[in-house]
Parts: C-alpha cells; structure tokens; sequence
C-alpha cells in the first residue's frame, strides 16, 4: 500500500514544531504526472544545547510510495557556538539517506577583526579537506566627508585583494548622489556605479569600459513602481513592482526577445513564473511555487 504526500506531509509536520514548506516546479510547461511537477517538500528546525545552537533540515521528495527511504533527498545538520570574539559553525550535507559520506563546511568568523575562514571537506572512508580559505575585509570609513573605502582580500595558496571600492554620498538641493568606484582585482575589471534619488525617482547608471547601463526608478503612487533599464548592448528590460499590502507583492521583469518573469508573494505562497521568449514566441514555462505548510 502506497504513502500518501499527505501522510508524509503529517508525518513531518508532527515530528517538530517547525514550518514545512511545500514548492512544485513545472519546467518547459511539460509534467506528465505528479512526479512530473517535482513537488518537494523543505523543513527545518532549531534548537540549543548548553552555549550551542544546533539546527537541522530535510528535503524530501512529495509524492506517494511505500518506500519512505526513497523520499529524502537532502539531510543536513548545523552546529554553531560564539566565543572570544569567534563566531565558529560546523555542518554537514547527507545526500538522502547514505550516511556514510557527507559534505562538510566549516566556518569561522571574527566581525570585530573583519576575518573570515572557510573550510571545505568531505567525510567518506577517511576525512579530506578539499580547500581552506580566509576571507579579510578591511574598512574605512569618513563620516564627516562621507566617505567609505571597502577592501576584501583571501588567504587560501597566498594572500591577495580580490576586491576595492570607494562610496562617496552627497547630499544637493533635497537629492542624494552616491558615487561607487569598484575594482575587481581577480578579473582585472573597474566600474562605477553612480546613483541620484529624490523624492520618488531615482536614477542608477553603472559605467565600465566595455558597457554601461542606467536604470531609472519612479514610485508613481504608493503602491506602484516601474523600473527601465537601457543597456549599451541594445538589452532594454522594464520592471513593475505593486504592493499588495501586508508585505504582499507582484513584480513583473520584461526583457525583450528574452524573457517574461513574474514573482508574487501572498502571506505563506510564493510563486515564480519564467517565460521565455523569442519575438513574439513563447519557447516554454517555467513555474515555481512554494507555501510553508501549517500543522
């Protein structure tokens, strides 16, 4: 006798006090049956134990079976602790039910140091760390000009910048005008961001030497945002944003000869529509929806 998707909903919703959430994903617009929606079922919980946090989490496939073994897809716990200015965290990734190798990140984090560090491992036969890497962000701040200065570097085979940008604030006639220097040191590639807001409308122009960009904001009224943008290349997209209320919200992104897509939050449901398309053709549909499922 098959598992129903609502008993296993029940069986999880019953083991913690934790809200599952339920997501279904058409793809291309084609599913055959309820397999074919992929319909997955995400939960997760906490606790504490002495000065540990302690959190863990399922991913499960939905759909009827008598084999409950099958259904996990993903099962991951979370150890974390903070201690002499150190955040430190431990967690590990189960693919499904095969407990015999994991997944293992470990991650240490000083905020008043501004460091970073980050491991890598996997735990199978033996234990092996695949990659060790700090993270150092360095930051320097003017507030009487209004200056900030931002540098992020890694240690892993040797220490390097990865990352520098400058953000300078003015304020003009009731406006705000932000400048934003940034260069990426790995890639070699410099742009800037300038951006000016007053009132209801902003403008966002992003300038490299290879392409540019500027996004114009206006709120039209006090539920309604529109948002273009015009690309260099030719890329033109056009953003929509209308409050619901409550928190709720619809925005819909037009990006011609490319693709439609909507996200719509309603208390618990969230769903997400991508549409491609060429001209006036729609080359299929994509479709994610979510709700966190209440016992």
């Amino acid at each position: 006798m098959k598992t129903s998707t609502i008993a296993l909903l029940a069986i999880i919703g019953t083991a913690a006090a934790g809200k599952p959430q339920l997501s279904i994903n058409v793809q291309d617009g084609k599913f055959d049956d309820l397999e074919g929606l992929d319909p997955t079922l995400t939960w997760s919980d906490s606790t504490a134990a002495g000065d540990f946090n302690i959190e863990y989490g399922i991913e499960a496939a939905a759909k009827p079976t008598s084999d409950l073994a099958s259904l996990p897809k993903k099962i991951w716990g979370k150890l974390s602790t903070d201690g002499s200015g150190w955040g430190v965290s431990a967690r590990a990734d189960f693919d499904g039910v095969e407990f015999s190798k994991a997944d293992i990140e470990i991650d240490a984090t000083n905020d008043e140091a501004d460091i970073d560090i980050h491991i890598e491992a996997s735990a199978s036969q033996g234990f092996s760390v695949n990659k060790v890497e700090a993270t150092i962000e360095i930051d320097a701040t003017n507030d009487e000009a209004d200056i900030d200065i931002h540098i992020e570097a890694s240690a892993s085979e040797g220490f390097s910048v990865n990352k520098v940008e400058a953000t300078k604030s003015l304020d003009s006639d009731g406006a705000t005008i932000t400048i934003n220097p940034r260069y990426d040191v790995d890639t070699e590639e410099a742009d800037i961001v300038v951006a000016y807001s007053k009132d209801d409308t902003s403008v966002e122009i992003t300038a490299s030497q290879d392409a540019q960009s500027v996004t114009f904001s206006q709120q039209i009224d006090d539920d309604n945002r529109v948002s273009p943008t015009l690309a260099s290349s030719g890329d033109i997209s056009l953003e929509w944003e209308r409050s619901l209320g409550d928190g709720n919200s619809l925005t819909a992104t037009l990006k011609p000869n490319e693709s439609i897509d909507v996200e719509w939050e309603d208390d618990s449901w969230t769903a997400n529509i991508n549409i491609p398309i060429d001209g006036t053709d729609v080359t299929g549909t994509n479709v994610s929806i979510k709700r966190e499922v209440n016992f």
